[in-house]
């Protein structure tokens, strides 16, 4: 592929994610449970909350995936980094669809966030494929333990959402292990908590904006 084909594409990729228009390749989770019928509006907008903090969580991680494909050394952890942000781009047009059917919208601040973790998902790529790959294993375990928050945290009747959310799940576990399985390092103490502290913040602000 021509570098200027590659180009269009990672644009097309970040402007879907910034903006929305993402499109899934696989159907989405719940598509047989019913969208908010048994919802009351205080119920409506805190399923809408958990799911716009998931949408920027999907949101960041197409701008890790993108920057760390853009200077992994080794090709075929380039394939499995483009793999993850593939089925990372389902993630993101099933929050999306979810959050229409709440009546709510996406994250205000999602050019923010798309850049903040671009940068950072470039300085890791940096270090070199071994502390990507441990930053990629990192970050999925932390977005696995903050959708098992938010099962617990969704509304029981909201059965679209926790389909939804119990699948991203699954997929996350999954890129952690091959991560893992690369070659992976495991990231320093410190560098988990600043990855801690700067998840909640994220998920604080976004749950509301």
């Amino acid at each position: 592929m021509a570098p200027i084909d590659r180009f269009i594409i990672e644009f097309d990729t970040a402007l879907r994610s910034v903006v929305g228009g993402a499109h899934a390749h696989r159907s989405i989770p719940g598509a047989d449970k019913s969208s908010t019928t048994f919802l009351d509006a205080k119920e409506r907008e805190h399923a809408a909350g958990l799911m716009r903090v998931n949408h920027v969580g999907e949101v960041c991680a197409q701008a890790l995936y993108q920057s760390q494909k853009l200077v992994a050394r080794n090709p075929e952890i380039r394939q499995m980094l483009k793999h993850s942000a593939h089925e990372e781009m389902d993630h993101l047009a099933w929050c999306e669809t979810r959050l229409q059917e709440l009546g709510s919208h996406t994250s205000y601040l999602n050019p923010i966030w798309y850049a903040g973790s671009f940068v950072i998902g470039l300085v890791a790529g940096l270090a070199g494929d071994r502390w990507s790959l441990g930053f990629v294993a990192e970050t999925e375990k932390q977005v696995e333990n903050h959708l098992e928050s938010h099962l617990e945290k969704l509304p029981a009747e909201d059965e679209r959402s926790r389909a939804i959310v119990d699948q991203m799940r699954i997929d996350e576990i999954e890129h952690g292990q091959a991560a893992i399985s690369a070659g992976g390092a495991v990231l320093p103490e410190p560098i988990q908590k600043l990855m801690q502290a700067m998840s909640k913040v994220m998920t604080s602000t976004a749950y509301k904006i």
